[in-house]
């Protein structure tokens, strides 16, 4: 299901200035702490942090709605699926 641009997120995760895999880590953590349906917006300058949050989305529990550079920022947003078992 497409989310709108204007969505709000439940919850933001500023990563800045952290490098891999620290914004991976707590992106987890976050999500874990969320419940099914929320919506968390990550903020990262680490290069590599497109593929862990690929990598987060591929484990079943989430799905990368979007993921866009602003103004040299990563922003992507995570909507969360189920519990994790």
């Amino acid at each position: 299901m497409p989310i709108p641009i204007e969505a709000v997120p439940d919850d933001t995760l500023d990563a800045r200035g952290l490098a891999c895999p620290i914004p991976f880590l707590l992106t987890r953590k976050r999500l874990a702490a969320m419940p099914a349906g929320a919506l968390l917006l990550v903020l990262a300058d680490d290069p590599r942090a497109a593929d862990d949050m690929a990598a987060i989305a591929e484990t079943g529990d989430c799905q990368l709605i979007d993921a866009r550079v602003c103004d040299g920022i990563n922003r992507f947003t995570i909507r969360k699926l189920a519990e994790r078992r």
